[in-house]
C-alpha cells in the first residue's frame, strides 16, 4: 500500500499515514521504519503493509520510503546553530585559563575523551531508538554530560539529530552543562575564590 505521512509525533515516536485513495489514516510507529538514515517527517510518501498489532489493532509495517533520497524538511533551530559556538568558547575559555593560572595537562584529555565517549553513546542510543533494541538510560546520557562529555553531547544532538527535541531532556542537559562549567570555574581559577 502507499500513503503519506500526515502527522508524526517526533518526541514519542509515532504518527499516522493517510492512505493514497482515502480511507482512514493509519497508525505506524517508529519501528516500522527500520534503519535508515533520516527521522520520518510530515509529507513523507511511503509505501507500507497493512499488519496488527498485538490487541489486533491496525498499524503500518515494513515502512519504505518511496523518494530515493527522501530529504526532510530543514528544521529551523531558533539559534540559527549559534548553540555550537558553545564549544569553542569553552575552549577558549580552558586556554585563557591554562595561559593565566595554568591547568594540569590531563584536562584536556578527560574532556576530549569524555566527549567523545558521550557522542559514541549518543550515536548508539539513535541507532537502538530505529531498530526498537534496548534504549541507554536518560541519566547515563546526563551522567556523561555532567563528567566533562557535554560538548560531545551537544554536537550528537545537533549533528545526529538526537535527544534535541524533548523539553525535559534539553532542561536537564543545560543544568548539566551549568554545574560543569561552574565546577571548572570554581576548581580552576581564583574567580570564584575569597
Amino acid at each position: 500500500m502507499r500513503g503519506t505521512l500526515t502527522q508524526w509525533d517526533e518526541v514519542k515516536g509515532y504518527g499516522f499515514i493517510t492512505p493514497d485513495g482515502g480511507g482512514a489514516r493509519i497508525f505506524v510507529h517508529a519501528k516500522a521504519f527500520g534503519l535508515r538514515p533520516h527521522r520520518p517527517f510530515v509529507g513523507e510518501r511511503l509505501s507500507y503493509r497493512e499488519g496488527q498489532d498485538s490487541q489486533g489493532k491496525r498499524r503500518a509495517q515494513g515502512v519504505q520510503s518511496l523518494a530515493p533520497r527522501a530529504t526532510p524538511p530543514a528544521i529551523a533551530r531558533p539559534d540559527g546553530g549559534r548553540v555550537l559556538l558553545l564549544i569553542p568558547a569553552f575552549a577558549g575559555l580552558v586556554l585563557a585559563v591554562h595561559l593565566l593560572w595554568g591547568l594540569p595537562n590531563w584536562l584536556w584529555g578527560i574532556y576530549s575523551a569524555m566527549s567523545l565517549a558521550t557522542f559514541i553513546t549518543y550515536a548508539l542510543d539513535k541507532r537502538a531508538a530505529m531498530r526498537g533494541d534496548w534504549r541507554v538510560p536518560e541519566v547515563t546520557l546526563h551522567g556523561l554530560s555532567l563528567a566533562c562529555g557535554w560538548p560531545g553531547a551537544l554536537l550528537a544532538q545537533r549533528l545526529l539529530r538526537h535527544k534535541s527535541v524533548k523539553p525535559a531532556f534539553r532542561r536537564l542537559y543545560w543544568a548539566t552543562v551549568a554545574v560543569n562549567v561552574t565546577v571548572f570555574v570554581a576548581a580552576f581559577t581564583p574567580l570564584l575564590k575569597s
